[in-house]
């Protein structure tokens, strides 16, 4: 029986995957035979049937209610399948509330919500949970305030396994012999990630943008995943596990008239509590660019990472930074790739990345590249920044950017969690009810004055923070010509008395 119900889930699931992929099979075999052209050799003749007419969508509209104990519920109906995917968003639960003392609270509270509860044992879960065809995972990541609990499966077994979900959400036990299990996987994997460079970049980069603000932390360590009880846990979760706090949208093959009664009566347990989301306010922008070198003695890498604080999510000019970070460099047909990879052949990559959440987030560029080319690509990198602001975008490669933007939005409307993630954030964020709607006319409508505005507002060599992982003895020197360094080592902490020198800063 199992069996018959995984299969059927399986099947179920790769004819919704298939479904969502049919629009898009014929270019991704076309880029997979083209993979051993470089782009540099490829002749771009601009004759790509794409259409200038503005996409143009209507995203469908969630049933909304809150429940008396306060729940934000969401329904999004789609009968095509027998699949329904739930996700509770459950804000002042996630890792920017933790004690300063304490990182990775939040995330150990999420990630053992089904190892136990009054009713159930950890295995117990987990084999009825398989048994069901369905799935279930929460989790809590640093920079976000949120902790989120997701599960899906057939619609046909839908109570049962939202019942499992429902009990692992409200009546977790946190067994003590699996918070020691959980220690004794994390600690390993913590003192893993501090061996890798790229982590080692976000780290360091993440604490010189933020400083004291709590998104400057990136992860957990040994000392304090060690100092977790049940105990501590199981207050986390009392104090910050609130019904009025939390969004509860639910996707699939569901009639939102005869669920909503149902949801009643299956969350009226969870009652309010006074758990109160206050949201901290962000740290400044910087007013001056630092330099900080990660020393990997013996590295014949250097890992670049560079940025500056952006914006916050809801800030009008969001629009206008995609389109720029889309220029810039957000894919393998951005100005970065195409510079730093296909003509100077420093990397195998190198992207840039925005980030805006409730508070104002970081917009970033870097990647690997060979210790001997860092000063080289170090050049191009600020010739790059420079560029986009102080030249105004060619309108032909703004056009491309702009429907590079409305092309992806176009697909991911094709995935059912998508929808759901586009539903919270329109509900999180309090944007209007056509926010979706409109965006792909936003994108657009961006102009060439808008990205140099955005660029020069938001992108500022001068007091850009840059760090750079690998061998101190090599690159030193180089890093000294763009900004004062100061080395550090893999726990972020200065790695000599005084290891700092000046430079001339970023130009």
């Amino acid at each position: 029986m199992r069996l018959k119900v995984r299969m059927k889930f399986l099947m179920w699931t790769a004819a919704a995957l298939a479904a969502a992929t049919a629009a898009t099979g014929r270019s991704q075999t076309n880029q997979d035979q083209d993979k051993s052209i470089p782009a540099s050799k490829v002749e771009r003749l601009n004759r790509a049937p794409v259409s200038k007419e503005i996409l143009r969508v209507k995203l469908p509209r969630p049933v909304e209610v809150t429940l008396p104990n306060g729940i934000n519920v969401m329904i999004l109906e789609d009968h095509r399948f027998p699949l329904v995917t739930v996700q509770f968003d459950i804000d002042g639960a996630g890792p920017l509330y933790e004690p300063a003392n304490q990182p990775g609270l939040a995330g150990a509270t999420a990630q053992l919500l089904d190892e136990g509860t009054k009713t159930r044992t950890s295995r117990q879960i987990a084999e009825q949970i398989d048994s069901l065809g369905a799935t279930l995972s929460a989790s809590a990541g640093f920079g976000s305030g949120a902790a989120i609990l997701t599960a899906s499966g057939l619609s046909d077994t839908f109570e049962q396994w939202f019942g499992l979900a429902r009990d692992v959400l409200l009546h977790p036990t946190f067994p003590a012999g699996e918070l020691a299990q959980y220690q004794s996987r994390a600690k390993p994997a913590l003192l893993q990630q501090r061996s890798q460079p790229n982590f080692l970049a976000n780290q360091t980069l993440s604490r010189a943008l933020y400083g004291a603000y709590p998104a400057a932390v990136v992860s957990a360590t040994p000392e304090s995943i060690d100092s977790l009880t049940p105990a501590m846990l199981a207050d986390w979760h009392d104090k910050h596990y609130a019904p009025e706090n939390t969004i509860l949208a639910i996707s699939g093959d569901v009639r939102a008239a005869t669920l909503i009664p149902k949801l009643r009566q299956w969350l009226a347990e969870w009652q309010r509590s006074k758990a109160s989301v206050n949201f901290p306010a962000g740290p400044p922008p910087a007013t001056q660019g630092k330099v900080y070198l990660v020393d990997r003695p013996g590295s014949v890498q250097t890992t670049l990472l560079m940025g500056n604080l952006a914006i916050k999510r809801g800030d009008p000019d969001f629009p206008a930074l995609v389109v720029l970070n889309e220029v810039l460099g957000a894919g393998s047909a951005s100005r970065l790739f195409l510079n730093l990879r296909e003509e100077k052949g420093y990397t195998y990559g190198v992207y840039s990345n925005l980030i805006a959440r409730k508070y104002a987030g970081p917009w970033t560029a870097g990647g690997d590249l060979r210790t001997e080319v860092t000063d080289g690509a170090m050049t191009e990198f600020l010739r790059e920044l420079n560029r986009i602001r102080d030249e105004k975008v060619p309108d032909d490669e703004l056009g491309a950017a702009r429907r590079s933007v409305v092309a992806r939005f176009a697909l991911s409307l094709e995935s059912p969690q998508q929808l759901i993630d586009y539903a919270i954030t329109r509900k999180a964020y309090k944007f209007r009810a056509d926010y979706w709607d409109k965006y792909p006319a936003q994108i657009a409508a961006i102009k060439a004055d808008d990205v140099q505005r955005v660029a020069k507002k938001y992108i500022n060599p001068a007091t850009m923070q840059v760090v750079a992982v690998g061998d101190a003895n090599k690159i030193k020197t180089v890093m000294e010509k763009y900004g004062t360094v100061e080395i550090v080592d893999a726990s972020g902490k200065p790695a000599v008395e005084g290891s700092k020198s000046t430079g001339a800063g970023l130009q």
